[in-house]
């Protein structure tokens, strides 16, 4: 089991410096785990050298949207990031590799940054995460809201369960709630980076519970008693990149 606060700190020397690793239609929040398949070369070289330094890697977005392209020969992405922590790695046959990656920080990217390495990188700055003063209680209310809404549309399944129940322990609060379930969530990429650079917790959580309670959230589990749901799977399974 790890501890949440622990994995999502960043080492003390971070300089703003990050590998990057863009996908197509995927947003990864933090707190959030994502699985992940590497076996192209130059992200084989990116996966050692973060394994022998720091273990990190920011997921970023491929996006043809409007207002993202970057100024780089490189294939456009979303200018908000998530700076990432490697927690396990497991090497399989031809030089393939299976990590787990959980979500650190949200991050805006200010500037890709040319080191001759064959992976981009770049710099970034903090989004910190902030609740007005005084809204304690307006937060607890959040919460369970957003969880009462989240369970209504999970499937009962038990990996499902398992995870809401950890969602419900007290000692979690609003922000990271509202990153694990904006990631689990069928939105749009759009959306997805949309509660991405958002810095206010309970504007996060305001949103979510507002798309939960449409009635047009459908997702389905990875539990063999949920194959009829439909929707994104939750928890997700590797992706094959």
């Amino acid at each position: 089991m790890y501890n949440l606060e622990d994995v999502t700190k960043l080492p003390d020397d971070f300089d703003g410096q990050v590998r990057l690793f863009p996908l197509p239609n995927l947003v990864v929040f933090p707190h959030a785990m994502q699985p992940l398949h590497l076996f192209e070369p130059r992200y084989v070289q990116m996966l050692k050298e973060s394994m022998v330094n720091d273990r990190l890697i920011a997921m970023a977005t491929l996006t043809p949207l409007e207002g993202t392209n970057w100024p780089t020969k490189q294939p456009p992405i979303a200018p908000t990031v998530c700076v990432g922590r490697i927690l396990t790695h497991s090497e399989i046959e031809d030089d393939r590799h299976n990590i787990l990656l959980v979500g650190i920080r949200r991050a805006k990217l200010v500037a890709e940054i040319d080191a001759g390495k064959p992976y981009r990188l770049g710099q970034v700055e903090m989004i910190e995460d902030y609740e007005l003063e005084g809204s304690q209680s307006e937060g607890r209310r959040l919460k369970k809201l957003l969880l009462e809404a989240f369970g209504a549309v999970m499937p009962v399944g038990k990996t499902m369960q398992q995870n809401l129940h950890q969602l419900m322990a007290d000692q979690m609060s609003l922000g990271p709630i509202t990153d694990i379930v904006g990631y689990t969530l069928p939105f749009s990429v759009e959306d997805k980076l949309k509660l991405l650079r958002e810095g206010d917790v309970s504007t996060r959580a305001r949103f979510l519970i507002s798309q939960l309670n449409s009635g047009a959230i459908q997702f389905k589990s990875n539990d063999e008693d949920d194959r009829n749901a439909g929707g994104q799977a939750f928890p997700p399974r590797f992706s094959a990149n």
